[in-house]
């Protein structure tokens, strides 16, 4: 017997689906970007998808489930460019610098004013109700870390580091450092500002450097 219209749905035309939900994921990350998760409804986030809030379900899930899709595309996103900027050979000053460069060019990508950071804007305020989007913080949290020691290690077995430098210290503090430059763009610093703010803290940090590299 064939379906009644109201259960099939309309037929779907223009691009195909996987096209329209990459697109309708950009535009609802904008949208949580700009207002926050507390702050973007549904409608909201219909409005700038232009997907009706049926349509959104449909292909997403409520509006927890499309948030959560939104900050794992972002942490995937800002922890590629973070391990492009340390997987090369430039010594450690130079690698840390073009991270710092790379997660500023992420947080005045907006248009306006900067936006900083899509987890410090959106998620940390969530974490303490919400454990789906603590869980995915505490992960990319440790995944930065990570990476950051990482090169912190490569450095030190290159003779770059001092044998007693703490890989796992300084890596905390060079995603610190991180963590506070996407803070104060979002609060309206410049960019220049920022950037010689990096600096300062790499000349902190490879002050554990040998004399001859």
């Amino acid at each position: 017997m064939a379906r009644k219209k109201s259960e099939t749905g309309p037929a779907r035309r223009g691009r195909p689906p996987a096209y329209d939900a990459e697109t309708a994921l950009k535009r609802a990350t904008e949208t949580f970007w700009r207002t926050g998760y507390s702050g973007t409804s549904l409608d909201k986030v219909a409005a700038a998808t232009g997907m009706s809030p049926p349509s959104l379900y449909a292909v997403f899930g409520n509006k927890h489930a499309l948030y959560l899709e939104a900050l794992a595309r972002y942490w995937e996103m800002s922890l590629a460019a973070t391990r492009e900027a340390l997987a090369g050979d430039l010594p450690l000053d130079e690698a840390l610098m073009l991270a710092y460069d790379a997660a500023l060019s992420i947080y005045f990508s907006g248009k306006g004013t900067a936006r900083g950071c899509f987890v410090v804007g959106t998620a940390v305020t969530e974490v303490a109700e919400d454990a789906a989007i603590r869980n995915s913080v505490a992960a990319g949290l440790r995944a930065i870390d990570a990476d950051f020691e990482a090169r912190f290690r490569l450095a030190q077995d290159k003779g770059e580091l001092k044998r007693d430098a703490d890989p796992a210290a300084l890596a905390i503090l060079a995603s610190a450092t991180m963590h506070t430059i996407a803070i104060r763009a979002r609060a309206g610093a410049r960019r220049a500002e920022l950037r010689e703010l990096a600096r300062k803290a790499v000349d902190v940090i490879c002050d554990c450097r040998t004399e001859v590299r």
